[in-house]
């Protein structure tokens, strides 16, 4: 006779021994966020927007500022520049280089101090997801990151374009089957934006809206093996891409300028509660079970819609009104901002964590944690 150990399971047997391996869900062991050190609050940026813009606007685009940026959803925003005044008829060769220096920057920033949290080295990083919308540059940012912090030359490394405000989800996805395929290590997920880099104004409620809202920004999360931090339950996604003009980047001159439709609460809250519905389904969950709720920012009226649709109790969301006050809406990241909120203020081990993330494709993304 004898025994063979696989996981924490001790299998005995006279002639045949069945081997199986134990599942074990990746988690979350840690993560971290980064911000630019220059920030404004938006009486700043109202009072830029009127400097350098108030000639070439119209009475009723100057009437939407003023109703825009005094809204007391958002109170700050940080921003990857040091003078805002670089924005105005900032060059292509310019803003590009912008770009790579603060997503480089706020990349590095969270990365290190995600592992620091889960007591890993550089050594220990087998694969690295980096994502962005804000900017493109080939080789991408992963390539970068490999030679600031000292990678493997052989991590595995791969760059997500084009995903919006929504891209952390995919980006997570990824970097749990990465997890689950090898096994070994940690493998980083990033998302990064630098939003200030497709700035535009005009007489275009899409711009003004977005120059209210938006926040440049960086978070990490670093997963492992181990059945400690957040395990990663289910994941679900929904797209809807014949929706994609309400919102979205288009190209005009050869700059990037987003573009946002009234309509995108309506369309966003069935989305997001298709997705929500599928993980807490998975595990034969209710709405009442969860806990704590990570939901991208967006803007409020995006959130009261989502809220509303799935039935989230307000006093669940404070985490997510804390960082739209405190951050705007920095894409990708932004959800990343909120969950890290959430884990400053306590989760008892057992706890359920709904993750949703929505924007361009049009998207809309969750996940479900549980805190081990």
């Amino acid at each position: 006779m004898r025994s063979v150990k696989r996981g924490s399971i001790l299998f005995v047997g006279k002639d045949v021994i069945e081997m199986v391996k134990q599942e074990v869900n990746p988690h979350i062991a840690s993560l971290a966020v980064a911000v630019p050190p220059y920030s404004a609050d938006q009486a700043f940026a109202e009072e830029f927007m009127r400097r350098h813009y108030g000639g070439k606007l119209s009475p009723r685009s100057l009437g939407l500022i003023r109703t825009t940026f005094q809204h007391r959803s958002i109170q700050k925003r940080h921003f990857a520049l040091d003078d805002p005044d670089c924005l105005v008829d900032e060059a292509p060769d310019a803003r590009i280089a912008r770009f790579t220096h603060w997503s480089l920057e706020l990349s590095a920033q969270a990365i290190t101090k995600a592992l620091s949290k889960a007591g890993a080295g550089v050594d220990a990083v087998t694969g690295l997801v980096v994502n962005t919308c804000t900017g493109y540059i080939c080789p991408g940012i992963s390539t970068y990151l490999i030679e600031r912090l000292g990678l493997s030359r052989s991590v595995r490394a791969y760059d997500m374009v084009g995903s919006g405000c929504g891209g952390a989800i995919p980006n997570l996805q990824v970097a749990e089957s990465m997890l689950k395929t090898n096994g070994e290590g940690v493998v980083v997920s990033v998302s990064v934006e630098i939003c200030t880099t497709t700035f535009q104004m005009d007489n275009d409620l899409s711009l003004i809206l977005s120059n209210a809202l938006f926040g440049d920004g960086a978070a990490a999360a670093v997963l492992w093996t181990r059945p400690e931090g957040f395990e990663l339950v289910r994941s679900a996604g929904r797209y809807v891409p014949e929706q994609r003009d309400t919102i979205r980047f288009v190209h005009k001159g050869g700059r990037l300028h987003n573009q946002l439709s009234l309509q995108l609460p309506n369309l966003v809250r069935k989305a997001a509660a298709e997705v929500v519905a599928d993980v807490l389904g998975s595990q034969s969950l209710t709405v009442d079970d969860v806990k704590h709720w990570a939901l991208h920012t967006g803007g409020e009226k995006i959130i009261n819609a989502v809220r509303d649709e799935i039935g989230i109790p307000e006093e669940r969301l404070w985490a997510t009104r804390k960082v739209l006050s405190e951050y705007g809406n920095m894409s990708s990241p932004t959800v990343w901002f909120v969950l890290d909120e959430i884990e400053k203020n306590g989760v008892l081990p057992g706890d359920w964590c709904v993750m949703v993330a929505y924007g361009a494709g049009l998207s809309a993304h969750a996940f479900l944690l549980r805190k081990r």
